[in-house]
């Protein structure tokens, strides 16, 4: 007599979308809520980042791993925070530089926008890659690379970044889950990158 085997159930992959989707949006409050702190937001990326990696590996992971990689990335990752600030803050000297009709300031301004946008990047790109004993220095470095050599994948991220500020605009509420859909975009990109 044959035996008839009977073959797990699994989710349907619209399921399974769905739920990596709303997996998303739960990770987006987390971040919010981590990078309260201002100068936390690398880390509460790079945390968010890695429970996002978790959960399309279908390992576990909650609330706890995440407070745990987020305490574990916040010892060094507050530095890069802080940098983060420090550059916001010298372009918003050079777009009021700009502004005011200095010879040469709005293309001062514009090269410091886009700038700006690339570090933005480059830390998006490091937050996704990040482990414990990673140092955040080689992340960058290797991020900022990536950043230039792969414009493609920059400018997905740079689609993310516009959603969540389009959402803060119309809906400042939608703009703390949508925090989470960057950061799946951002280890999307660098799981594209890492299969070339």
């Amino acid at each position: 007599m044959a035996q008839v085997r009977v073959k797990p159930r699994r989710e349907s992959v619209l399921a399974e979308r769905f739920a990596v989707f709303a997996e998303c949006l739960l990770t987006g409050v987390w971040i919010a809520v981590a990078s309260a702190g201002v100068v936390t937001y690398p880390a509460a990326f790079a945390a968010g980042a890695r429970h996002l990696r978790r959960r399309t590996a279908h390992q576990g992971g909650g609330w706890r791993e995440f407070a745990g990689d987020f305490r574990t990335a916040v010892r060094r990752g507050w530095v890069v925070g802080l940098g983060g600030w420090v550059a916001v803050a010298l372009v918003w000297v050079d777009v009021q530089a700009g502004r005011a009709g200095l010879p040469g300031g709005p293309l001062v301004g514009a090269v410091g926008l886009f700038a700006l946008i690339g570090a933005a990047v480059a830390g998006l790109r490091a937050a996704a890659v990040w482990t414990p004993g990673e140092r955040w220095r080689v992340l960058l470095a290797g991020a900022g690379r990536r950043t230039v050599l792969d414009p493609a994948g920059s400018f997905l991220i740079v689609g993310g970044l516009a959603l969540v500020a389009l959402s803060a605009w119309f809906i400042a509420p939608l703009a703390v889950p949508v925090l989470g859909a960057v950061a799946a975009a951002a280890v999307a990109v660098e799981e594209r990158q890492r299969g070339r």
